[in-house]
């Protein structure tokens, strides 16, 4: 059995926009939020864990345990490369319009990494262990982009 169909006129196809909408606000609440106003008042914190592990950024929840976590406390502001990509040809959106390293820093006083980009006068100025801190954006609005990159410690 064969069965040849004919080309339909696109004008024949059924078709229904769908828009996916979430019209409403979430507060960042009280861990994110004191991570957040940190970051504007160039101040870094992290939550403490029960057993006295520093997660930064904070969590509300212990990612271990689930223990909830209500104590903040502060860290850095220098911090420690734990690994890292270099970027060789930035585009449009990196935070760095010239080549940078990718990295996860632990902040001094903090046991997890978060990630950041690392000016560098070169690829060969980074490495596991190197000590950077940051540098925070000219105009602050609790935002992780305050941060606006780390530099290397001489």
């Amino acid at each position: 059995m064969r069965v040849v169909t004919e080309p339909q006129d696109p004008g024949d196809i059924l078709r229904a926009p769908l828009i996916i909408e979430y019209p409403f606000k979430r507060t960042t609440g009280p861990v994110i939020g004191a991570f957040l106003t940190g970051l504007r008042e160039q101040v870094l914190v992290g939550s403490k864990a029960l057993d006295g592990r520093v997660i930064v950024p904070p969590a509300e929840f212990d990612p271990v345990t689930g223990d909830d976590l209500t104590e903040l406390v502060e860290v850095g502001p220098e911090g420690t490369v734990s690994t890292w990509a270099w970027v060789t040809a930035p585009h449009a959106k990196h935070p760095l319009d010239e080549p940078f390293a990718w990295a996860l820093i632990v902040p001094d006083g903090a046991d997890t990494p978060m990630l950041g980009a690392v000016k560098a006068p070169g690829m060969d100025a980074v490495a596991a262990g190197t000590k950077v801190r940051p540098v925070w954006a000219e105009e602050r609005e609790g935002r992780i982009e305050d941060i606006a990159h780390w530099e290397v410690v001489a």
